[in-house]
């Protein structure tokens, strides 16, 4: 188990504020903190569902839970911190599965290179690491699932990295453990370009699933991408 003791609630509703919900917890209604920028019910229903909570240990925190996994109907769970992400994989880069990248004992996270700014970034190599979250619940997920010039923004600047002789990796981080092919959505025709015209540049791309194991939620396996 980790260090903070998780314990399970049922989830009764998002509030209007973005970032509370109220979860049943011992029988009890309890306002929980949920980390997510953007209403989960516009993806999925948590209504009565059963989830892992994590305690807030921040004194001036409202809240002394925050929501942080969803139990479905196979037992296991699916992350729902999507923040959690980044902090996963770079705690894994310095592993064997990682060992692709080269030499990597200068790691350096929400760094700026030349006005991008990086998910991680590894000087030893001037290798940038894009990490996009998905959270899909069946074994074959779409990405992007909707229209983002954000994301056609950065897959340009990566476009012109990569000229200019960085490595470039774009890693799509499965929150839910069974999803086994990621297939790019050819629909968002500016995404969809900039994506492939990245590969044709030399872009790098990888694809993982992360999974619970007493509490900790880890790398997986790897992930299938059909461009």
């Amino acid at each position: 188990m980790s260090d903070l003791q998780l314990l399970t609630g049922l989830f009764k509703e998002e509030l209007k504020n973005r970032f509370l919900c109220l979860v049943e917890v011992n029988g009890v209604d309890t306002l929980c903190y949920i980390p997510s920028s953007c209403k989960l019910s516009n993806f999925l229903d948590l209504t009565g569902k059963t989830v892992l909570l994590k305690p807030n240990l921040s004194a001036q925190s409202r809240t002394k839970y925050a929501v942080y996994a969803l139990q479905t109907t196979g037992r296991h769970f699916v992350l729902l911190n999507m923040s959690e992400s980044n902090r996963i994989i770079e705690a894994a880069i310095v592993k064997r599965r990682f060992s692709f990248l080269g030499k990597r004992t200068q790691i350096k996270r929400e760094c700026t290179v030349e006005g991008y700014k990086c998910d991680l970034y590894i000087e030893d190599t001037k290798t940038i690491i894009e990490i996009k979250s998905l959270l899909a619940f069946n074994k074959q997920a779409v990405f992007p699932s909707v229209f983002s010039q954000r994301a056609i923004d950065q897959l340009k600047c990566m476009g012109e990295l990569l000229e200019k002789g960085y490595r470039v990796v774009y890693v799509f981080a499965s929150l839910n453990p069974e999803v086994k092919l990621l297939t790019i959505n050819s629909d968002i025709i500016d995404y969809y370009r900039s994506f492939k015209v990245c590969i044709e540049k030399g872009m790098i791309i990888k694809g993982y699933t992360f999974a619970e194991t007493e509490g900790e939620f880890t790398i997986k396996t790897p992930v299938r991408i059909n461009v």
